[in-house]
């Protein structure tokens, strides 16, 4: 692997206690990393740290194999799409892109042909003699990026950049922006609270908590295997219930599960409605019994709230097709088909 960007060791505290503390991460040269997690839990700290607009209080910070510490934002080679457009309105779209090229004294012609092509790139040919204001939230953003790309970063920084957009736009934005690193190679860190956004474009995720890793993986590997109850709670939608290690298997009610993780004790379990498994009829196997709470349709599957007495209200992922028999008050049989687990906290 060809680490573009190095994060050794870093450590910024402000004086409310937030921040970060001993992040290490590398990026490799075209990877989409991303950072997630809740406000405050110091991601957009990182973010900044990387393009010069925080000094950190300790660590190192080398982007191709350089530190980046003594360099002011301008002279790193970072460009930073923020989460507002950041456009100036009494300037063309022309004159807004072309702002950075003048000041590193890029020929005209030189300018122009960029412009061109990074116009094409988002998705905007020939609206260079447009206002801002003429624009849509969607294009403004596009122009936003546009900007960016122009200066040929070698670690581009996108900080929340499409959370002023509607859910469709911001889904379209999502693709067209994956499309143009891939086209690109592009070295990329992303910022965002948004689950489903970082499932959806990363390479890998960064979940963070309080200032610290909580853990870097795939996308699939953060969804299938959070490796703490934290991860567990913040990725996806997720059941939890009590359980408890007896004769060395994982038991919640009268189900019983390997424990793979040698864990003792009392346990929280977790399962993902995808893995909930409702049935009309009793089957050979134990069962817990509940009552139908609810039933929602979403699209091509459906979200069933079972009553259960031992354990709550649990919900399960149905196929659409599975929900015709079912209704409200309905006696079924609830089983987990897989189940993770974490020591109790």
């Amino acid at each position: 692997m060809q680490v573009q960007l190095s994060i050794q060791r870093l450590t910024k505290r402000y004086k409310t206690g937030d921040g970060v503390s001993d992040i290490s991460l590398d990026v490799a040269k075209g990877e989409m990393i991303t950072l997630l997690g809740p406000s405050g839990c110091g991601k957009t700290t990182v973010l900044r740290s990387i393009g010069g607009f925080l000094d950190p209080d300790s660590g190192d910070i080398l982007i191709e194999g350089k530190s980046v510490l003594s360099a002011p934002p301008e002279k790193r080679p970072t460009s930073m799409v923020f989460q507002g457009y950041n456009l100036w309105p009494h300037m063309t779209v022309y004159d807004n892109l072309a702002f950075g090229l003048k000041i590193r004294k890029v020929k005209k012609s030189e300018r122009d042909k960029s412009i061109d092509e990074v116009l094409e790139l988002v998705r905007l040919p020939g609206s260079g003699k447009k206002y801002p204001a003429q624009l849509s939230g969607g294009q403004q953003q596009r122009i936003a990026v546009a900007r960016s790309l122009l200066l040929k970063p070698s670690v581009l920084l996108l900080d929340e950049p499409f959370s002023a957009l509607d859910a469709k736009l911001r889904h379209e934005m999502r693709e067209e922006l994956r499309e143009i690193q891939a086209e690109l190679g592009l070295t990329m860190v992303f910022v965002t609270h948004d689950q489903e956004e970082a499932l959806s474009i990363s390479d890998r995720i960064v979940v963070m908590n309080h200032g610290h890793i909580e853990q870097i993986a795939t996308p699939q590997e953060i969804y299938d295997v959070p490796k703490s109850l934290y991860v567990a709670q913040f990725i996806g939608k997720m059941n939890f219930v009590k359980g408890v290690v007896a004769r060395g298997a994982i038991t919640t009610g009268p189900l019983s599960f390997p424990n793979s993780h040698l864990l003792s004790g009392s346990v929280t379990v977790a399962i993902r409605p995808e893995d909930v498994v409702v049935q009309t009829s009793a089957g050979q196997e134990p069962g817990l019994h509940g009552i139908i709470k609810q039933i929602m349709v979403l699209g091509h599957y459906a979200e069933v709230s079972v009553d259960v007495r031992e354990q709550g209200t649990i919900r399960a992922f149905l196929a659409r097709d599975e929900v015709k028999e079912l209704h409200p008050g309905q006696e079924v049989s609830v089983q987990y088909a897989k189940i993770l687990a974490y020591p109790e906290v």
